[in-house]
């Protein structure tokens, strides 16, 4: 247990400390007028306080991601606490925050027009294309993890709820951001971390468990290698380009620029947090018993029911409902949401009228409805590595960004160098990509990696 607790204080204390670097290299100001006064709309750009933009962003981030990718993520072992605690301070926070910074500095604008602006067109339709899928994807994967869970607790058929979620997709994702999410989503971002807190306190207290050091030896329980799986399989809670997505919704809606480091960069540490948690609890609770891969390898939703009812008592059904049922629901329509001001950005239409947002959102939730009839785990997979390359694109144009202020660029240029590693190691190698022995597919990506590193290094820091 002593890893996990110098984990989760490692992370505490990078809000305080790392994330002042990091804003302070951003060069905030707190006398810049943010987009939500300067283009206020009353559907999109709509002034909000702090504490509200923190909490809805953190569930906007937050859903299934955490929970399930961590679940997943146990099966390397101890080794996820390290994955999780780094990847959250180094990678992850400075990816939220720069996506979400630089959106405010820039009118509240869509990833792919930041992109544009700071490393060039040529990948602006490239991250448009991978925004709008990625949120195809995730609202997709809650929806249905959502739903499975419904189902294995009332007997309700999957179907009907998948029905029922999509119908409240789509109510929410056309209504202005004020009506619906900025009501209810700091009610349902509170309860995610309050579950976390009763979960993880259930298993602390209860001697039938213990949470693995990283010398435990035995608990690696998958034949697939740390690297790159690990660092895909736990996305949302290290890094996750889908956070780029998620951020300009809050920026348009910032009341100042000082708001910057705790809704953004703070919300990825309360992720990662809740990443931690989820992944002791499994290590803990399955720790030692064979049917572990085979419950996460069917869907997650079953291991969350088992443990939550079994640490938490009767409590922790209704702790399941609102933690795992309603926060995914939640975060799927925001996915879909920012799929639909993506596509607006890009193609200049007026959303102000309710018709213009429903001609873009009907055939986005066509779509993801599709997909829900499809396995769980293969669309997890290509969730993980879409969201992987956006990450990657929006980290690099944070160290252009970082370049032209002359700010201590690596601090955007190193988690971009690691991710862009990481994708190619797992593109080449992943059953969903070239199938490349580990060997050959892990020196093609060092190499890859050095190059691209190159061009970008020879591209823009030579130029200014």
């Amino acid at each position: 247990m002593y890893s996990f607790i110098i984990c989760c204080l490692t992370l505490i204390a990078s809000y305080f400390i790392y994330g002042k670097v990091i804003e302070k290299a951003a060069g905030v100001d707190e006398t810049q007028e943010t987009p939500a006064y300067k283009l206020e709309d009353g559907v999109d750009y709509i002034p909000m306080s702090k504490f509200k933009n923190f909490l809805i962003h953190f569930l906007n981030i937050a859903g299934l991601g955490p929970i399930f990718g961590a679940i997943q993520g146990a099966l390397f072992g101890p080794a996820a606490f390290i994955w999780i605690t780094l990847g959250t301070i180094f990678i992850g926070g400075v990816h939220d925050f720069f996506s979400g910074f630089m959106s405010m500095r820039n009118d509240g604008l869509t990833m792919p027009n930041i992109v544009s602006k700071y490393l060039g067109k040529r990948l602006e339709t490239i991250i448009a294309v991978l925004v709008v899928i990625t949120g195809i994807l995730v609202a997709a994967t809650f929806a249905k993890g959502a739903a499975d869970l419904i189902n294995s607790l009332t007997n309700i058929p999957v179907l009907i709820c998948v029905i029922i979620i999509f119908i409240y997709f789509l109510i929410a994702t056309v209504f202005p951001v004020d009506k619906i999410i900025g009501r209810v989503y700091p009610i349902f971002g509170a309860l995610l971390m309050i579950m976390a807190v009763l979960m993880i306190g259930g298993l602390i207290i209860n001697p039938a468990y213990s949470i693995p050091e990283f010398t435990t030896q035995g608990l690696y329980l998958t034949d697939k290698s740390i690297f790159p799986y690990l660092f895909v399989t736990i996305a949302c809670g290290a890094i996750s380009g889908f956070h780029a997505s998620q951020s300009p919704i809050v920026a348009r809606c910032m009341e100042n620029e000082n708001d910057a480091r705790p809704v953004f960069f703070g919300a990825m540490v309360v992720e990662g947090l809740i990443a931690l948690c989820w992944a002791a609890i499994a290590m803990a609770f399955f720790h030692g018993q064979p049917q572990l891969a085979v419950i996460y390898g069917a869907t997650p939703a079953v291991a969350v029911y088992e443990m939550a009812v079994k640490l938490v008592g009767p409590i922790g059904l209704a702790l399941t409902i609102i933690g795992v049922v309603i926060c995914p629901i939640t975060s799927g329509d925001t996915a879909l949401r920012s799929s639909r001001i993506t596509i607006t950005d890009q193609l200049n239409i007026d959303s102000e009228k309710l018709t213009s947002r429903l001609k873009l959102a009907i055939p986005l939730f066509l779509v993801s409805y599709g997909l829900t009839f499809v396995d769980f785990s293969l669309i997890w997979r290509y969730f993980a590595w879409s969201q992987l390359i956006i990450a990657t694109i929006v980290l690099f144009s944070a160290a252009a960004y970082l370049i032209k202020k002359e700010k201590q660029y690596i601090i955007a240029l190193a988690p971009a160098i690691v991710c862009t590693l990481i994708a190619f190691g797992y593109i080449l190698q992943a059953p969903e990509g070239l199938r490349l022995p580990a060997m050959t597919a892990n020196i093609i990506s060092v190499i890859a990696t050095i190059i691209t590193t190159a061009i970008f290094i020879k591209k823009y820091k030579l130029q200014n």
